[in-house]
């Protein structure tokens, strides 16, 4: 059995899911924020680049306010890390500013494969309005139980709906180690998959109809041994 060298218990992360409705729910690990690796740096778009359909003009999609960004979620694409990562706890901290029929989606996307197209090939944990935590297979990508079928294949949350209120900011933490993801939102352990193909990439975030903001995006380095 493969383990992790944490220094903190990380059961919640290779267990089996528990439902959020349980009192004992597992909670996220914490780390040393002396750890912390900011993929967003509060001013501009540095170490982060940009895919969109039809070759669109990132600066009318993606900006930077007040330490916040703001994506319109339109036209469809993604903003992404240019350094790859592997094994780490990501954490994003965003919101909708407002949700309309067909303008309700966003997502975070975790090992993401070149080349850059709308969509690549990596997995999506879920940002649409009512869905958050489902973790979404992309263009192939596989994990233990969903073998590639051609097409993208969801794995939904499991438990209650831990979504904050529209307006309001959530929480969205993510562990990526070896070939595991296992997805908190709101403090709430809600999914987990095993035996992924993809096990390292960039980080990054989706254009995908929602407008959105975020605060924060960054990750803990993890220690992995087998």
């Amino acid at each position: 059995m493969k383990s992790f060298i944490l220094g903190v218990s990380l059961a919640a992360a290779m267990g089996t899911v528990v439902m959020a409705q349980d009192e004992n729910q597992p909670l996220p690990p914490r780390f040393d924020r002396e750890n912390e690796v900011e993929l967003f740096n509060g001013k501009d778009f540095t170490g982060l680049t940009f895919c969109l359909k039809n070759h669109a003009d990132p600066s009318r999609t993606w900006s930077v306010t007040n330490s916040v960004i703001h994506c319109t979620g339109t036209p469809g694409g993604y903003l992404r890390t240019t350094q790859s990562y592997s094994n780490y706890f990501l954490t994003v901290i965003w919101r909708f500013t407002k949700v309309a029929p067909g303008a309700d989606s966003a997502g975070i996307l975790v090992q993401m494969q070149p080349p850059d197209k709308v969509w690549p090939q990596c997995i999506q944990v879920q940002g649409k309005h009512g869905h958050l935590g489902d973790l979404i297979l992309m263009e192939g990508a596989e994990c233990q139980g969903h073998p590639n079928m051609g097409t993208n294949a969801t794995v939904s949350h499991q438990g209650l709906d831990h979504e904050s209120p529209v307006g309001d900011w959530n929480t969205s933490e993510t562990i990526c180690v070896n070939r595991s993801v296992t997805s908190f939102i709101n403090g709430y352990l809600v999914n987990e998959i095993s035996d992924t193909s993809v096990t390292s990439g960039f980080i990054g975030a989706q254009s995908d109809g929602g407008d959105i903001e975020i605060r924060r995006m960054y990750f803990t380095p993890l220690k992995y041994s087998r």
